[in-house]
């Protein structure tokens, strides 16, 4: 059965080695975008340095034992969701605290803002060990959802609810993240002061496509002019069709006694 704890309240986890802090809220227009994050803490309540810091940004921490999970649709509702494996975490860490953030508006624009704590031995379905319905959340930008933190040997679970003003930066820094907003200024400055050419690009190499076959040679010159060609050349090279230039024949005289025999077609009728 799941356990619904008001604020400020705790609960045993036993025979837990290993759980997943679930936030969950309702999806209406307008509303702001809720981000969850785990801060590991020392018995001094501060992180040893930045990389216990885990969120969107640095998914997961060098260690492995904690881990942040995209978010995701179940009907109407959306859930982000950190994994910590409570059993193999270092003795330094002390606390594990699960926190949100909006960027944009505050927690008061999200409806059935809760959070919800399963064991991951359970398997998908297992019913939630506890529950924790958050409210009194006017003008809080960032807020500490709950916490697990170690007791007589074993861990518990608190309903914190404190909320920030200050956002995720305010959230981070009080328990010893170091946040540098000038950074990105400070970087694009230095970038107008020097700026960095870039290197001309190299001339492509063109390829032309082979030839599809070799070129043609030239015709030859001809030695003579065509109309000398033409003069010099004999009638009887000259076809039927093709009546070569006019010239007057040359006669030659007839030899002695020479007569033309009878010709037409009157004598031919009577040769057999």
């Amino acid at each position: 059965m799941t356990k619904v704890m008001p604020k400020g309240s705790n609960t045993p986890l036993t025979k837990v080695d290993a759980v997943r802090a679930v936030l969950r809220w309702r999806v209406v227009p307008g509303a702001p975008d809720v981000d969850v994050s785990a801060l590991l803490l020392g018995l001094d309540g501060r992180v040893g340095s930045d990389d216990d810091f885990v969120f969107y940004n640095q998914p997961r921490h060098p260690s492995g034992l904690v881990r942040h999970r995209s978010k995701a649709r179940i009907g109407d509702d959306v859930t982000e969701t950190i994994d910590i494996d409570l059993a193999l975490l270092p003795t330094e860490i002390d606390r594990v605290v699960v926190g949100g953030s909006v960027e944009h508006g505050d927690f008061d624009e999200i409806p059935e803002l809760r959070i919800l704590l399963f064991d991951i031995a359970g398997g998908p379905g297992a019913e939630a060990i506890a529950r924790f319905d958050i409210a009194d959340t006017t003008g809080v930008t960032a807020l500490l959802c709950g916490e697990l933190y170690r007791r007589g040997g074993g861990w518990k679970f608190r309903a914190i609810g404190q909320g920030y003003s200050s956002g995720l930066v305010g959230l981070a820094t009080d328990f010893g993240i170091t946040v540098d907003e000038e950074e990105p200024a400070a970087t694009a400055a230095v970038a107008e002061a020097a700026p960095v050419t870039e290197p001309a690009p190299e001339p492509e190499l063109v390829i032309p496509p082979p030839p599809s076959h070799p070129p043609t040679p030239p015709a030859p010159q001809p030695a003579v002019e065509p109309a000398a060609a033409a003069a010099a050349q004999p009638a009887a090279s000259h076809g039927y069709g093709y009546p070569p230039p006019y010239q007057q024949p040359v006669l030659l005289p007839e030899p002695e006694g020479f007569v033309l025999p009878l010709q037409g077609p009157q004598f031919q009728g009577g040769q057999r």
